[in-house]
């Protein structure tokens, strides 16, 4: 009777987990066909004025479909195909039998790593010379948690950098938007393609949510108000200087699309390997605190394209207060 119980709730757990599962990826789905639908509309809505632009407006029109197809193509879509297309597999797997399906799928890794020279002479040498299912998998954990994940790390941090580049730069939602958008697809192709293999298609969908929404809150962060983002001392020292006031806001855009850029980031590697025993939950908050702790490094190499007088502004009031501090 006990047996019946155990194998019923059994079954019962495998339902709601493929359950969720088909969610996930009904949800990924449907973000990548709404963002679809939201490209066209842009793009239509930007085609339409380029075809009211005297004579040659509908040779402006259609020059403009052509090259947004090439970009889409480029940007989005190959990108996309070559995450799908890649191999599916867990690290952590260790339980998983020695079938000839799991061994192909290991040497498959095994031979985008050695053929692009993402590891060292020993790592190939090591790899090469496993013969097992369990032996692969069990070399394989090994380099991912040391020089892949290094180079992962490094992967986030440049993409990164470059949203917080781009968005602070920019004065435009629309643009901030599809900026975030194709460089978190970048992202994770690099991420995929340094590895090997991507995650599964649940966590696939799960990540398209993100990014989507992700993409969705950099082109809402242009509306932000400078006088409810910065204290006081900043409003006044920044206020006589032109411009400044709508550059300075956007600088902190680019710091929030950078921060959820490197947390998409570490969520795509933690969904790869090292963490099949972590609830969501947990990855998400593992993911915020790597964010943070990466954050500040990306802001400094940034700071170095911005003129003085916005860096000195921005930590203005830092300053005064540590040396009113340091009085007391």
């Amino acid at each position: 009777m006990t047996k019946g119980k155990k194998e019923l709730k059994t079954n019962k757990n495998k339902k709601k987990r493929s359950f969720r599962n088909t969610l996930w990826i009904l949800v990924g789905i449907g973000a990548c066909l709404f963002m679809l639908l939201t490209i066209l509309s842009d793009v239509l809505e930007v085609g339409e004025k380029l075809r009211k632009a005297g004579d040659i407006g509908v040779y402006l029109e259609w020059g403009f479909y052509i090259l947004t197809v090439l970009l889409l193509y480029v940007l989005i879509i190959n990108p996309i195909r070559i995450i799908l297309f890649s191999p599916s597999f867990s690290v952590v797997t260790v339980l998983d039998e020695e079938n000839e399906k799991n061994i192909r799928v290991y040497k498959r890794i095994v031979n985008n790593l050695v053929d692009n020279n993402y590891i060292n002479e020993e790592e190939k040498t090591v790899l090469k010379s496993c013969e097992s299912a369990g032996e692969l998998r069990e070399e394989l954990t090994k380099v991912f948690n040391t020089s892949i994940k290094k180079d992962i790390n490094k992967i986030i941090f440049s993409n990164a950098k470059t949203v917080m580049l781009s968005t602070a730069i920019s004065q435009n939602g629309k643009f901030d938007m599809y900026t975030v958008l194709a460089v978190n697809v970048k992202m994770v192709k690099e991420i995929v393609l340094k590895c090997g293999f991507r995650p599964s298609y649940p966590k696939l969908g799960k990540l398209t949510f993100k990014v989507v929404s992700t993409a969705l809150v950099a082109e809402n962060l242009e509306g932000l108000d400078f006088s409810d983002i910065f204290p006081q001392s900043t409003n006044n020292v920044l206020a006589d200087i032109p411009f400044i006031k709508p550059i300075a806001a956007s600088f902190v855009n680019g710091i929030s699309n950078a921060l959820l850029t490197i947390r998409i980031g570490v969520i795509t590697r933690r969904y790869l390997f090292s963490d099949g025993n972590l609830s969501n939950s947990q990855i998400r908050v593992q993911a915020i605190k790597e964010s943070l702790k990466m954050i500040p490094d990306v802001i400094k190499e940034v700071l170095v394209y911005f003129p003085s007088k916005i860096v000195n502004g921005l930590f203005k009031k830092k300053k005064n207060n540590e040396g009113s501090e340091s009085t007391n």
